[in-house]
């Protein structure tokens, strides 16, 4: 019997790509030029609402591997769920944490597959949705949990756990939704946050450490203008991801900033480009992969991209089918620091000191701009007021504030009016100790050498309706 060419040609390619992907799951080493993106069909402008970041419940969505310039060697790795997304690779590059929704209507869970067989496992099992993981040092992981209480009414959380599930550790205590959070290499978390309650403002930039402590702002641009990817850090010390204005998530510009002055330092990498940006993953210093289109229709293609330049070079990988959302590549990555932690459980407080009330922004100022004085401060709950308290003659305050919940802080005048709007929401973990130069100051400044007035005096209990907490036998002062 008498078999064709085409046929025996059909059978070696089969074997040849069958070939590949067994070196790049089985039993050898990774590939280093493998990457990992998810695919999602449906369009951008119709995904699942109902959270105030969309982009982060993809419907029929799935997660591919492929090797650039081999259009053939694209492999389903989710082929067992009905969506899945947004893969972060581990420190050596072998595993990666996605979150994935197996069943339709299924809550979103987080899940982690080896690269080197494919198979996963569940990590995260909860009845809300659990999204956004990534790996943190000391075998942990970090992740976005949709909470409902009364503390943060309903906001996406940030959580910890063992990578068994164990030990799961609410981290955030706001009435704000935490998405795309970055790990840096100085092993702070990098969030994308956006206030719900009492207004929704734009997204920011937050850092704090694993244990929720020092949480701060550490990018925001005026202008209505929100973060829509994942953060990503280069290896010259910036931090690059895509910027949107107005309130869509559906693309937006290649930005980036200063890891050492990242409210000053501002870089838009897209000057002049009609094209939309999704996503960006930096190689190296000089070479990007994004994610963009040209178009509102048009399907968001994987593109090389010269950030010196601003403009996309070849196509990475394209599909007629479908929106590529994000890329991340399966290498061997450095481990972040672990970053020891100060919380002690057993402590029900934290303590909060501020120098002066009245210096604000760039300059000292003495008064508001219509000559009144700040003289005390109200500290505000989600519903309600905890306490109005009067400042010491040089504009300090300390404060012992009950741990794990969210509050705000405006100044007063003499006279009770309101000298300047509440700040944004803050938490104290248990035994965490934060102190502020003034109100709405620049997070990069520094104290004046001096000693404030009110570390003098004992601190004002917050809520001022507590009379007394039951501490271990240690207490913070």
């Amino acid at each position: 019997m008498k078999i064709s060419r085409k046929f025996i040609l059909s059978i070696l390619l089969s074997i040849g790509l069958t070939g590949l992907f067994l070196v790049a799951f089985g039993c050898r080493k990774i590939r280093q030029d493998m990457l990992i993106a998810t695919q999602a069909k449906i369009s951008l402008n119709t995904r699942k609402s109902g959270s105030t970041d969309p982009v982060r419940y993809p419907a029929d969505a799935r997660i591919i591997a492929f090797y650039p310039g081999r259009p053939g060697s694209v492999k389903i790795l989710t082929e067992d769920f009905h969506s899945a997304a947004f893969p972060e690779i581990s420190y050596a590059g072998t595993h990666i944490l996605f979150t994935g929704q197996k069943n339709s209507g299924d809550p979103w869970q987080i899940w982690e597959m080896n690269l080197k067989n494919l198979k996963y496992r569940q990590i995260i099992e909860s009845i809300e949705d659990c999204t956004d993981p990534a790996y943190l040092p000391g075998g942990r992981l970090v992740y976005s949990k949709l909470t409902v209480n009364d503390t943060v009414l309903a906001a996406h959380c940030l959580y910890t756990a063992n990578l068994d599930g164990s030990d799961k550790r609410q981290i955030t205590f706001s009435p704000c939704d935490n998405f795309s959070t970055l790990v840096m290499k100085d092993g702070r978390l990098l969030t994308v946050c956006r206030q719900l309650v009492p207004v929704k403002n734009d997204a920011t930039l937050m850092v704090m450490r694993p244990d929720g402590t020092k949480a701060d702002m550490f990018y925001m641009k005026k202008g209505s203008s929100i973060v829509v990817s994942n953060p990503r850090e280069t290896g010259d010390g910036k931090i690059v991801f895509i910027e949107s204005y107005g309130d869509s998530d559906n693309g937006g510009s290649l930005a980036g900033i200063s890891y050492n002055r990242p409210l000053h330092s501002h870089i838009d990498f897209s000057s002049g480009n009609t094209e939309m940006f999704l996503s960006v993953l930096p190689l190296t210093t000089d070479k990007y992969i994004i994610s963009c289109r040209e178009t509102d229709t048009a399907k968001f293609t994987l593109y090389e991209y010269d950030p010196v330049k601003k403009h996309p070079g070849e196509i990475v990988l394209s599909d007629p089918e479908f929106d590529i959302l994000d890329v991340v590549q399966a290498k061997e990555h450095e481990r972040p620091k672990k970053l020891p932690s100060e919380v002690d459980m057993q402590v029900k407080t934290g303590l909060l000191l501020c120098q002066d009330i009245n210096f604000t922004g760039y300059t000292a100022e003495t008064s508001s701009p219509d000559g009144r004085k700040a003289q005390m401060i109200e500290v505000l709950g989600i519903d309600t007021t905890y306490g109005i308290i009067p400042v010491e003659g040089d504009g300090s305050f300390q404060l012992k504030v009950l741990s794990d919940k969210p509050f705000m802080i405006r100044t007063l005048d003499g006279k009770g009016n309101s000298v300047s709007d509440p700040c944004s929401w803050l938490w104290l973990r248990p035994n965490e100790r934060r102190g502020c130069v003034g109100c709405h100051e620049d997070p990069e400044l520094a104290p004046v050498n001096r000693v404030s007035q009110a570390i003098k005096k004992p601190p004002v209990t917050i809520p001022v309706n507590v009379t007394a907490v039951k501490e271990k036998i240690v207490e913070l002062e």
